[in-house]
């Protein structure tokens, strides 16, 4: 298999495009953070896309992380006192951010997460943005919003609420708790479990089944579901978006990053 890179004059060095096959992809590359992801990480997805749905030979994309320990952690931490830390602040990263999940969910071609280690947050987010997701059996998975204080947005819990349903969703988000692989392929977050060292031969049957069907078949169905997981016009977009921001502006979420940085327990008022 020839592998050829792509985009390197155009993105971050954090993010690897490359194309193997008839694959795309896309390689979170920051292993000493966990493959935290950066704001040029989350510039840098659209790009990549748009790179793949322009070459007719790829078939699938293949979204991953860099090293063994970590799919992606989250969001890169380090950058919030800078980007996340004032309401237009905020709204400017929100909007590169959701431009680049929105990117992955509303995706022409087939999606799939290959995951192994840390698959937390945005990062869990992203995978649940793919449209199948294969993960190792000692990965691990969490929305740790809560001990945080950050703002959630409602586009990730509709696509959280999507995979597990409202019961599963609720246990997920309301008690950040942390679950192994076999938990959450159980809870309806993952397809498949495997042994670390049949991840990559389970990954390429998916690939292989995908890229034998045909392309506008699969792209009218997969369309077509996405369709049926849209929020409806009942919802009140403009005050879930408030909500958010609302605890980026908290108290909450000052002491949520204070503690995060000093490895303390927060101590939350709800301010």
């Amino acid at each position: 298999m020839t592998v050829e890179r792509l985009l390197q004059d155009r993105i971050t060095e954090n993010l690897i495009v490359e194309k193997r096959g008839n694959a795309g992809w896309i390689t979170f590359n920051d292993p000493g953070r966990h493959n935290a992801v950066s704001y040029a990480m989350w510039e840098g997805i659209p790009l990549a896309l748009e790179a793949f749905r322009n070459d007719g030979d790829i078939r699938v994309v293949v979204l991953t992380g860099a090293g063994e320990k970590s799919f992606v952690s989250g969001a890169n931490i380090s950058q919030f006192d800078q980007l996340r830390s004032g309401e237009e602040a905020v709204q400017a990263y929100e909007r590169v951010a959701e431009a680049a999940q929105l990117a992955l969910y509303d995706y022409d071609k087939p999606t799939i997460a290959r995951i192994r280690g840390y698959c937390i947050g945005g990062g869990l987010n992203i995978a649940l943005c793919c449209d199948l997701r294969v993960a190792s059996d000692d990965s691990s998975f969490s929305i740790p919003a809560g001990k945080l204080g950050l703002g959630y947005r409602m586009t990730a819990i509709r696509n959280l609420v999507t995979a597990v349903g409202p019961a599963n969703a609720l246990e997920i988000f309301l008690t950040a708790n942390r679950y192994k692989a076999a938990q959450a392929r159980e809870l309806g977050l993952l397809h498949k479990v495997t042994p670390v060292a049949d991840l990559d031969a389970a990954l390429d049957i998916y690939i292989s089944q995908i890229a034998a069907n045909a392309p506008l078949t699969l792209l009218a169905g997969k369309k077509m579901i996405r369709q049926m997981q849209q929020l409806g016009p009942e919802v009140d977009q403009q005050a879930m978006t408030a909500l958010v921001l609302r605890c980026f502006d908290s108290n909450d979420y000052r002491e949520g990053r204070k503690a995060f940085a000093e490895k303390r327990a927060p101590v939350f008022t709800g301010t």
